[in-house]
């Protein structure tokens, strides 16, 4: 007889109720050690953050101390044993007296925009704050004081490339000012250009509700065109609005005059502008567009944060020209009580990669020091403690993002993906950065200088810049929800710490 194995009593009872449990186990811990991965102390050290990259081109140096506790790039020429330097020793020559001087009262208060009221922040009693203008070279000296911002406030000056100390974000480079409180900041304008300032304290509603103002550094030459204007786009509540107007900006000029427009986009997407007659695109982001010709029929794409210098040219019959923002608005640039048709949007682009004449560089990117990836995508996982599908960076969440490490002298060159399905402007402070070749074709127009980079989904950039700026820079994505939302990496150049943290005494929240 074949003898049956005894099952002790019980057996498979105890394995429905196990399996359960296991499989449960096997389930839930994963995602706990995630979830408490992506949690963050309640006071922070942006060092502490994500890792180091070092980038093709370096190797670690185990006896420099880096960001998170971890070994820094190779620093030839630096005392490894040396202390690191502070964001805080960054700063223009405190001995030289400013150029420039301007007061700014930050205040929380109702806005009227478009016949509605709209809760919101001004500068000095309005939205957008008052233009600063200076001339290159000039040192500009800035004092703020917060009247009345609940949540403190700090000053960006957007495309700037100003000392570290500067830089005006909130935990990195400063605390932020609390109601009553104020901070100066001082820089010299070596670039001319068109420039803003915005909040960068919980920055994505503060900017959205208006803290922001217009920054325009003239050549110290001057400029050639006889009008010069700036047209500071920001859209309120869903009101669109040039110069916080929710109407047609009219720029009186006669017959023949050329004039400058001077578009800064605030808001958080691209805009597209046209115009009804020939136009010249004089600058992008501040820098001027070498030997740049007459463009019709096409738009230029200004993305989130980034600024296009336009010139048109008054008809001598005694008509004007329509420089459209978008569909939304305009400036009407001409005799006062001439209007003009809308004209249709164009559907081909003015295209930087092509557009104007080469011209040297400074540098040379061909065999840089570093090279870096920038790849941005989108998966699920947690972010501080939060459940969802999240921008990644080189397929990590925050805050475990790249701290991209440099040393001072180095040129870079990143290579940007976007594999996410949506736009970003892609914001690095503190540097200028040139395109080299968008999705492999190589620039051959003037030298497209940006500091905001409009990448669409599918689209790869390859672009260089000298580290000529020593401290911590955030290099983030402008569209101000998709940083709140963790995608935020940061450029450090070897040997720099910081005193300030995020949140603490200071409520430091940088976006």
């Amino acid at each position: 007889m074949t003898r049956r194995s005894r099952r002790p009593p019980g057996t498979p009872r105890a394995l429905r109720i196990a399996l359960p449990i296991v499989a449960t186990v096997a389930i839930v811990a994963p995602l706990a050690w995630l979830w408490q991965a992506s949690r963050v102390p309640a006071v922070y050290s942006v060092m502490d953050m994500g890792y180091p990259d070092y980038g093709v081109g370096a190797m670690p140096d185990p006896g420099v101390s880096g960001p998170a506790g971890h070994m820094q790039g190779h620093m030839p020429g630096h005392d490894m044993a040396a202390a690191p330097r502070l964001v805080t020793d960054m700063i223009a020559d405190p001995a030289r007296p400013a150029d420039v001087r301007v007061d700014l009262v930050t205040r929380q208060q109702m806005l009227s925009v478009g016949g509605r009221s709209i809760p919101g922040f001004t500068v000095n009693g309005t939205s957008p704050g008052p233009q600063i203008r200076a001339r290159q070279g000039q040192l500009v000296e800035v004092h703020l004081r917060n009247e009345s911002v609940a949540d403190g406030v700090t000053l960006h000056w957007h495309g700037v490339d100003v000392p570290n100390a500067m830089d005006g974000v909130a935990g990195v480079t400063q605390d932020a000012v609390p109601v009553g409180g104020e901070f100066t900041y001082r820089f010299v304008a070596d670039q001319a250009g068109t420039y803003w300032y915005h909040s960068h304290q919980v920055s994505n509603p503060q900017v959205a509700g208006g803290l922001l103002g217009s920054l325009v550094v003239l050549p110290k030459s001057g400029i050639v065109q006889q009008v010069d204007v700036s047209a500071v786009a920001h859209t309120y509540s869903g009101v669109r609005t040039i110069n916080g107007k929710a109407a047609d900006l009219r720029v009186p000029a006669r017959a023949g005059q050329r004039v400058r427009v001077r578009v800064t986009n605030t808001d958080n997407g691209p805009m597209k502008i046209w115009a009804s007659g020939t136009y010249r695109l004089l600058a992008t982001d501040g820098t001027e567009v070498h030997e740049p010709t007459e463009v019709s029929g096409r738009s230029v794409t200004v993305t989130a944060g980034g600024r296009a210098d336009v010139e048109v040219k008054v008809p001598s019959d005694g008509t004007a020209v329509r420089v459209e923002l978008s569909k939304a608005t305009a400036v009407i640039v001409g005799p006062p009580s001439v209007d003009v048709p809308v004209p249709a949007q164009p559907a081909a682009e003015l295209d930087p990669l092509t557009y104007g004449s080469p011209a040297p560089l400074g540098f040379d990117p061909v065999n840089p020091t570093r090279r870096f990836e920038y790849r941005i995508g989108r998966r699920p996982g947690f972010v501080k403690g939060r459940p969802g599908v999240w921008w990644s960076i080189n397929g990590r969440l925050f805050p475990h993002v790249p701290m991209y490490v440099v040393r001072e002298g180095d040129v870079v060159v990143i290579h940007i993906a976007n594999h996410s399905g949506e736009v970003h402007p892609m914001h690095l402070h503190g540097h200028h950065e040139v395109v080299l070749a968008r999705n492999g074709v190589p620039a051959t127009g003037s030298p497209w200088w940006v500091d905001s980079l409009n990448v669409l989904p599918g689209e790869t950039y390859d672009i260089a810049f000298l580290a000529n700026n020593p401290g911590i820079w955030m290099d983030h994505c402008h569209n101000l929800k998709h940083a709140a939302q963790g995608m935020i990496a940061h450029l450090m150049y070897g040997g720099f710490d910081t005193p300030y943290r995020i949140a603490g005494p200071a409520a430091n929240q940088p976006e």
